[in-house]
């Protein structure tokens, strides 16, 4: 399999680089089914929405996504804070296991590929790219920007009913 999707970008030197948070959020109605994601950056007082969708999807598919195009969306190396509720992309991530995977030729063992492989070759050349931390928030609780992403992707997934 290929090790990446597009070629990596080279970080440009920077005295010091902006720091943005990102709050990110997947949906699937059904699974599969129609998908969509939804992403809100803040940078200072500045506020930007994203959002798109797929008619035949996943909800892991979709949350790692949100991730993808937010972190697309920045024009030159940051330092990011991203907040999602997908148990699935904090633990890939912050447990390594989507770099084992990368190792291993995209195989989670001998005998099992990983999932999602195009969008983690993706998801993985941008963590390289910016400065990212990532942390879990639970979803559909008081987390006013994860409820906007929420909002994003459940409008973006109904689209393609």
């Amino acid at each position: 399999m290929p090790t990446s999707s597009r070629p990596r970008p080279t970080p440009r030197p920077q005295k010091t680089m902006k720091t943005i948070k990102i709050y990110t959020d997947g949906a699937c109605s059904g699974n599969p089914g129609p998908g969509g994601w939804g992403v809100v950056l803040l940078y200072g007082k500045h506020r930007k929405e994203l959002s798109g969708g797929e008619a035949e999807t996943t909800n892991n598919r979709m949350e790692i996504m949100g991730a993808i195009m937010a972190l697309e969306a920045l024009n030159e190396p940051c330092v990011v804070e991203l907040y999602t509720d997908s148990q699935y992309i904090v633990n890939a991530i912050e447990k390594r296991w989507v770099y084992k995977w990368r190792s291993n030729n995209w195989m989670r063992n001998k005998n099992e590929p990983a999932k999602n492989v195009d969008l983690w070759i993706r998801l993985v050349d941008l963590l390289e790219y910016h400065s990212v931390k990532i942390y879990w928030v639970k979803g559909h609780a008081d987390n006013v920007y994860n409820n906007r992403c929420d909002e994003l992707a459940v409008a973006e997934s109904r689209k393609f009913r």
